[in-house]
């Protein structure tokens, strides 16, 4: 299990020890997937791809997904950096939780950063710091920015929650690095949330049941220093199964590897679900991102694609009888049983003391537990997979694609 955060996610401030990040830098070279806009954003600046229109058939969560980045302004500042203001972008659902995702190509020596006001009818906020990030956590350290609240809202970590509602939201994004180099933004994805909103169970999606999907098993548990390591451990199993069969062998890394690679300075520790996707993300010819679903059964639908899951959980509602944990926890949904309770590699185990990666958990345990994340998810996959159909707007579009 993970150490308690200000709400639930995985870590708390202090609990983990900055681990050494690998120097290693993989070239991307192509992106194939397509992204549900509600705005049409042409051709991307650095890698150019076109949009896609928006599905609103749900108020809870709403996906937007950005390849494609003319329809931005981009300027420099006065550093020589990049600049690029996003045109405003309808939400598609009034909201007051806002995760912003980024995939990008980050050779050595260069950053990221994130800004993102929230909208409404004659009202815009601040820009409030989403993250600074870097691959190599080196010349520009990976950073959430603490102390931003104020009457419109706050950032928790890596989430902007709202004392109000909106319906639109502004990005701007800072591209910068050492001697005049520069990340190649690839894919920006913006998950809104009513996280006031409740909502009826789906009908299961049976397909999924019976199917599990072999992932390798790894603990957070067994390294020097290690504490809190849910969130990296799940990344480097789900990145390990797709080493295997796209045979990439860069993307196969130890869980101390990845623990350093999403490190968050202010944060203490590896909890900061974005800086997790976009490490994913940065590797050649990958998507990563976080999102938000209604129910499991757009979990199912993921399984019966073939592409495992990483949810957002509540360790000690996992199982019954388990100490009192309020704490999140991040475990990867590999399958259904025939009777659709959840196969999940957890990486909570102690392997010294004979626990098993593998567990079963009881569907109705969950969905209680992921329940206190408001549903959020992983999302890691290649851009050439054929992903699920979007039924309610919560993930990107399988459509017409464009290698790159």
């Amino acid at each position: 299990m993970c150490s308690p955060r200000r709400r639930v996610r995985n870590q708390a401030p202090g609990c983990e020890k900055k681990v050494k990040l690998p120097n290693e830098s993989v070239p991307d070279n192509r992106m194939i997937q397509r992204l549900s806009l509600v705005l049409l954003l042409p051709a991307a600046i650095l890698c150019g791809c076109k949009t896609f229109p928006t599905s609103t058939d749900t108020r809870f969560s709403h996906f937007v997904g950005m390849d494609d980045f003319s329809g931005f302004t981009r300027s420099q500042n006065d550093g020589g950096d990049v600049v690029l203001l996003s045109p405003e972008i309808k939400s598609g659902i009034s909201w007051n939780e806002l995760i912003i995702s980024w995939n990008v190509k980050a050779p050595a020596g260069t950053f990221l950063k994130i800004e993102a006001r929230a909208i409404s009818p004659g009202h815009s906020t601040k820009f409030y710091m989403l993250g600074n990030w870097s691959r190599d956590n080196k010349a520009f350290p990976r950073s959430s920015v603490r102390n931003q609240k104020d009457a419109d809202g706050k950032v928790d970590t890596d989430t902007l929650v709202l004392t109000g509602l909106a319906d639109a939201a502004q990005i701007r994004v800072t591209l910068g690095g050492k001697n005049g180099a520069r990340p190649a933004l690839k894919f920006l994805g913006a998950s809104f949330s009513n996280t006031r909103i409740a909502f009826e169970p789906m009908p299961p999606h049976r397909a999924a049941w019976g199917k599990i999907i072999a992932t390798p098993e790894r603990s957070q548990h067994g390294y020097p220093d290690a504490k809190g390591w849910c969130s990296p451990t799940s990344v480097s199993m789900t990145l390990a199964r797709w080493a295997e069969i796209l045979h990439r062998p860069e993307m196969n890394l130890t869980v101390p590897e990845v623990a350093g690679s999403v490190y968050d300075e202010a944060y203490g520790g590896t909890g900061n679900w974005a800086f997790n996707t976009a490490f994913a993300g940065s590797f050649s010819g990958m998507r990563s991102y976080v999102t938000r679903c209604n129910d499991i059964s757009e979990v199912e639908d993921w399984i019966a694609a073939g592409i495992p899951v990483i949810l957002s959980a509540r360790w000690d509602w996992l199982q019954p009888g388990r100490p009192l944990d309020a704490a999140g926890h991040l475990i990867v949904c590999i399958g259904f049983t025939d009777n659709g309770d959840v196969v999940i590699n957890d990486p909570a185990a102690h392997l010294d003391r004979g626990q098993s990666v593998r567990q079963i958990y009881k569907r109705e345990d969950v969905i209680h537990s992921w329940s206190k994340s408001h549903q959020a998810v992983y999302l890691i996959y290649p851009t050439g997979a054929k992903i699920p159909e979007n039924r309610y707007g919560h993930w990107e579009e399988y459509s017409a694609r464009t290698a790159r």
